[in-house]
């Protein structure tokens, strides 16, 4: 396996023959877990904006190559995706005073992530239709994190709300 494809499988997970943008969520989640605890917020914002940039080129290469757009097995856009929504999670749960809420935000961030990937409602569904190459590939993972981490901080606060 090229260096290329190990990156964009996520060092193979998205080559699962069922599931593959879950298989590749699920790979990136403790991935993205342990770069927050082992060596903080800043380096993971940085790892996943080094990704995103360069799945953006990577993925308009390997299309050029293949010439089918958006493969299945490519989910370097899950493992970015998972850890925008993992950011946003985390930050509003480290604020609470709850003892189960940075365990939960990281459930609630892959789960709500993976809803946003799939259900792909608004601009994340009209990204993924018309933006061709890596940037659409990518895009409409980084916004379905946003709006993942965004349901997460709200289902978070609704928990601290309620007790």
């Amino acid at each position: 396996m090229t260096p290329q494809k190990l990156f964009l499988t996520f060092m193979g997970a998205g080559l699962s023959p069922k599931a593959p943008g879950t298989v590749g969520t699920l790979a990136s989640l403790p991935v993205g877990v342990g770069i927050l605890y082992l060596f903080g917020m800043q380096t993971l914002f940085m790892m996943t904006l080094a990704i995103t940039i360069i799945g953006i080129f990577e993925i308009n290469k390997y299309e050029q190559a293949t010439q089918i757009h958006d493969q299945q097995h490519i989910v370097i856009d899950e493992a970015s995706g998972m850890w925008i929504a993992l950011m946003i999670a985390i930050s509003t749960a480290s604020t609470l005073s709850y003892s189960y809420a940075e365990p939960l935000a990281i459930v609630l961030s892959f789960a709500s992530f993976r809803l946003f990937d799939i259900w792909k409602p608004s601009t994340i569904g009209w990204i993924d239709r018309e933006l061709k190459g890596g940037l659409g590939v990518m895009l409409d993972d980084v916004l379905a994190g946003i709006a993942g981490g965004m349901l997460s901080v709200v289902i978070l606060k609704a928990i601290a709300t309620l007790l």
